[in-house]
């Protein structure tokens, strides 16, 4: 379902694509973690495929029902297309999901599995698990899916905004980066989804954290998407999960890598990278910066560290957008997820809450200006550039 990397780990290519945020998900956990999922809702781990498929949560799609939502498929309606497969444009009834016309009822992005094989088959059957299971607003919500014969499809909420990804690293003269206010309204709108999945009830590690997983919708609201590399997290007396190492490479954390065990500070680790390509524009791993440039946390690491310094990691494109405090207090959040040892790192109900700070502080050098003409910006017409799954 990806590329390998290296001997060691596998980095998961994503389709890029749009989910639809139009829809009511049942919330897990509210935005300031005061609700969260009963005990009851959450079935016992491992269970079988049939269990998995029997989700009440969840709509059992025939292969015609989707060929027609989606317009049989034409190429003019590919949002966009990774290692999982295409994803397609589609619309069904709000009421009972049934197919539509297009532009009528709800749209659904439909991700459609393009080869047979039991590792694409097992992280398919993950995302049906963790996203049948677990309803929270920083979560995309997942309709339902398609099991027949051959055929391996997800139906997804679009998203119109797509991934953070493209919003970061898109350049252009007609392109308006995203403003320092939209970066951190993102930010804590992830971290929450993180929260949430590490929470006692949920106890879920994530593993994939990246730029291309989180998805926006019309309001910059983010949510989490593609879990087919989550693992359940470690319980009892366990310190962790061994598994073999997969992830995206720059992301994942290093005593995973070394070691393969797995813990939810690995996620940890996986979010400062992210944190640290919001506040930097710059991606995790460059082969075309210069020399000594190519991975973003060994050259961004010393100038963290340093209250003068940071601002040389700064993206010079949110200059004026920011208070010298905000910044600083956003750079050490950043350092202290990205520690070396994982037991230096915050909990992400940490971080929530240092970032849920940043966001209330009231800025008066913020650029209101390049706020609303980010604001402004939609980019659902551009399919290929849509969605991090």
């Amino acid at each position: 379902m990806g590329n390998c990397w290296g001997v060691k780990i596998k980095a998961v290519s994503s389709s890029h694509s749009a989910l639809n945020s139009g829809t009511n998900s049942r919330s897990g956990r509210d935005s300031d973690s005061s609700s969260r999922v009963s005990s009851s809702s959450v079935p016992p781990t491992p269970r079988s495929e049939g269990e998995i498929l029997q989700s009440p949560n969840l709509k059992s799609f025939t292969f015609n029902e989707l060929k027609s939502a989606t317009r049989n498929f034409r190429p003019d309606s590919v949002l966009g297309e990774g290692g999982f497969g295409a994803v397609f444009k589609g619309w069904l009834d709000e009421t009972n999901l049934s197919p539509t016309k297009p532009g009528t009822g709800i749209v659904i992005a439909v991700k459609r599995l393009n080869h047979e094989g039991y590792q694409g088959h097992k992280e398919w059957l993950a995302e049906v698990n963790y996203l049948g299971q677990f309803h929270h607003h920083n979560l995309v919500k997942l309709f339902g899916y398609c099991l027949e014969d051959k055929h391996r499809l997800l139906v997804y909420e679009f998203m119109p905004r797509g991934s953070l990804e493209n919003h970061l690293f898109r350049r252009g003269s007609y392109f308006q980066a995203l403003s320092w206010k939209f970066r951190m309204k993102v930010a804590l709108g992830a971290a929450k989804g993180l929260a949430f999945l590490h929470s006692a009830e949920t106890k879920v590690i994530y593993r994939d954290f990246k730029t291309s997983n989180v998805l926006l919708d019309l309001n910059y609201n983010a949510k989490l998407s593609d879990f087919g590399l989550a693992k359940d997290a470690p319980t009892g007396d366990k310190s962790h999960v061994s598994t073999r190492v997969m992830g995206t490479y720059g992301y994942a954390a290093p005593e995973y890598i070394a070691t393969g065990h797995l813990t939810a500070k690995s996620d940890v680790y996986s979010f400062g990278v992210v944190l640290l390509e919001m506040l930097s524009g710059r991606r995790a791993v460059d082969k075309n910066r210069p020399n000594g440039e190519h991975n973003l946390v060994e050259w961004a690491r010393p100038y963290l560290a340093n209250k003068r310094k940071i601002f040389r990691v700064l993206d010079t494109r949110l200059e004026g957008q920011y208070s010298q405090v905000g910044a600083q207090k956003a750079a050490v959040l950043a350092l202290q997820c990205l520690a070396a040892e994982a037991k230096y790192r915050p909990t992400m109900d940490e971080v929530v809450k240092t970032l849920g700070e940043l966001q209330d502080r009231k800025d008066p050098t913020t650029n209101h200006q390049a706020e609303q003409k980010a604001s402004a910006q939609s980019y659902g017409s551009n399919g290929h550039k849509m969605l991090g799954m």
